[in-house]
């Protein structure tokens, strides 16, 4: 799904604008091209996460799985760029 669709076109839920809006709200300085590890679990990020996280409960079906993330969104899916969020 991922590399067959432009990302620009693809919704993922019916809120997904309503998402990155609280995204950007939240982590406002978080820099999303190249993911620093320690942003997204240390025990001070795992706090800012969770409450965010659990805007979406009811909203989102499955709002707490976890995801594959890229570390380098220039790079490809391979174990040393890749970190599972949860």
């Amino acid at each position: 799904l991922i590399s067959s669709v432009d990302p620009k076109f693809l919704n993922l839920t019916k809120v997904d604008d309503q998402i990155y809006s609280e995204f950007r709200k939240t982590f406002r300085d978080l820099k999303i091209d190249v993911l620093d590890p320690e942003e997204l679990k240390s025990e001070s990020a795992k706090e800012k996460w969770r409450p965010f996280c659990l805007r979406f409960e009811g909203v989102v079906e499955d709002f707490n799985y976890g995801t594959l993330l890229r570390l380098d969104c220039r790079k490809d899916y391979t174990e040393e760029n890749t970190i599972f969020g949860e």
